[in-house]
C-alpha cells in the first residue's frame, strides 16, 4: 500500500462565545484537517487544532508544513507508521500540532486496513464509556460561579476552573464556585502555568477543603525543576501539562518526582505514535492520566477517545471543546451522551470523517503522487 495524495484543509470555526485561558483569550478555533488516500481505496482523516501560545503554531503555519510534509510522505507505505514519523521529524523539528493531524490519518488507515476500531489496533479491550468534564473559562468570579451552576445543571459530573491570574482572585474564584454548585462535584484546576511556586503553594493549601481533584501546570513550563517542591507541599494532586510534550520531558518529570499526574494531548506529543510512549512510562512509574485536547471538533477528540482506552492508567478525561464549538462537520465520531459520557464508535477505523460539503468551503491544497 502506498499514499497517492494528501488533501490538507484550513478550518476556522467560531466558538459559541469567547474562551479565555491566563495565556489569553480566544474567539475561534483554528484547525487544520488531513485527508490521506491510499492507492488500494483506504482514506485516512486527521486533525489539529494549532495553539500559538503553546505549541507555537498556528492555523497558517501548519497550513504551509503540511504542504512539506505531504510531499514527504507522498509514495511512502501509510502502514509503517514509525517510517513515516522518522519522515516527518526529517523535513522540520517540532510543529508537534500539524504532525499530530498526519498521524492520526495514518492510524486511521492502520486499523481500516485490520478491520478493527482504532482503539482495538492500539490494544484497548473493551469499549467502556468515558466521561468529559467541562470548563468554566477565566472571568470575573461572579460569572464563573454563574457558569459552574449552569454546567452543573446540564448534568456534568466534573468542572474544570480555568484559573491563574492572581493569588487573591483565584482562591476567590474557586471559594465562589464551590459554594454555589455545593460540595459534591468534584473540581479541576488548570492554572496554565499563571503562578508561580509560592503562590501555587499557597492557593492550593487554600482551597484544600474545596473539594479538588487535581491542577494543571501551576508554573511556568520552563521552570519545571520547581514542581518537585510543589508537589510536597500540596495537598492536591499536580498534573504537568504543557511541561510534558513528549516521552523525554515525560521520563524527565518521573526522575524529579515532579507531579502524580500526565496531561497528554496529541497535539503536543505530535500524534499517537508518541502518545504511546509517554503511556507506556507513565504506566511503569505508577503515574495516572489524563487525555485532552485543544480545540479540535469531534474528528480530533475521536482519535483522543480511542486512545483513552488502551490503558488502566487513563483515569481523566478532557472532552469539551467540540461542545463549544459553533460548527460540527464531523461524520460519525464520538457521540455526547447525558451527564457527560462519551460513546466511542466501533466501526474500523477512527471511525469519523468530514462532511464533504463542508471541506468545500474550506481553503485546501492537494498534493498528489
Amino acid at each position: 500500500m502506498v499514499i497517492t495524495a494528501i488533501e490538507v484543509y484550513q478550518a476556522p470555526i467560531k466558538l459559541k462565545k469567547p474562551f479565555v485561558i491566563s495565556l489569553g483569550p480566544l474567539t475561534h478555533a483554528g484547525n487544520i484537517y488531513v485527508v490521506i488516500s491510499t492507492n488500494i481505496g483506504l482514506t485516512g482523516f486527521g486533525e489539529c487544532s494549532p495553539f500559538m501560545t503553546i505549541n507555537g503554531e498556528s492555523m497558517e503555519t501548519g497550513f504551509v508544513v503540511a504542504q512539506y510534509l505531504a510531499k514527504k510522505l507522498i509514495g511512502m507505505n501509510p502502514l509503517e507508521i514509525e517510517k513515516c514519523t522518522v519522515a516527518m521529524d526529517s523535513v522540520i523539528f517540532g510543529n508537534s500540532s500539524i504532525k499530530s493531524a498526519f498521524d492520526m490519518a495514518l492510524y486511521d488507515i492502520a486499523a481500516q486496513n485490520s478491520g478493527v476500531p482504532l482503539y482495538r489496533f492500539l490494544g484497548g479491550k473493551n469499549n467502556k464509556t468515558i466521561q468529559t468534564d467541562y470548563t468554566v473559562s477565566l472571568g470575573d468570579k461572579k460569572t464563573m460561579a454563574e457558569d459552574a451552576v449552569q454546567i452543573k445543571n446540564r448534568g456534568f459530573q466534573f468542572i474544570k476552573v480555568k484559573v491563574g491570574e492572581s493569588k487573591e482572585k483565584d482562591i476567590e474564584r474557586i471559594r465562589l464556585i464551590r459554594e454555589s454548585i455545593g460540595p459534591e462535584i468534584p473540581l479541576r484546576l488548570d492554572a496554565n502555568q499563571g503562578w508561580n511556586t509560592n503562590d501555587a503553594v499557597e492557593i492550593l493549601n487554600a482551597v484544600a477543603d474545596c473539594n479538588i481533584q487535581l491542577c494543571e501546570e501551576p508554573i511556568p513550563r520552563w521552570n519545571f525543576m520547581e514542581l518537585p517542591e510543589i508537589r510536597e507541599k500540596s495537598p492536591i494532586p499536580i498534573m504537568a501539562d504543557e511541561s510534558c510534550c513528549d516521552h523525554h520531558d515525560a521520563q524527565r518529570l518521573i526522575d524529579l518526582e515532579a507531579c502524580e499526574l500526565f496531561n497528554i494531548k496529541l497535539g503536543k506529543s505530535a500524534g499517537i505514535f508518541t502518545a504511546i510512549k509517554i503511556i507506556e512510562l507513565a504506566e511503569m512509574a505508577g503515574i495516572n492520566i489524563q487525555i485532552g485536547g485543544f480545540l479540535e471538533s469531534r474528528l480530533g477528540f475521536t482519535a483522543s477517545a480511542h486512545l483513552a482506552l488502551t490503558s488502566k492508567n487513563i483515569v481523566y478525561f478532557d472532552f469539551d471543546t467540540p461542545l463549544m464549538l459553533i460548527d460540527d462537520p464531523v461524520i460519525g465520531g464520538i457521540q455526547y451522551l447525558e451527564n457527560g459520557k462519551i460513546q466511542i464508535p466501533e466501526t474500523p477505523g477512527l471511525g469519523a470523517s468530514i462532511e464533504p460539503d463542508f471541506l468545500k468551503t474550506l481553503k485546501k491544497v492537494a498534493i498528489k503522487n
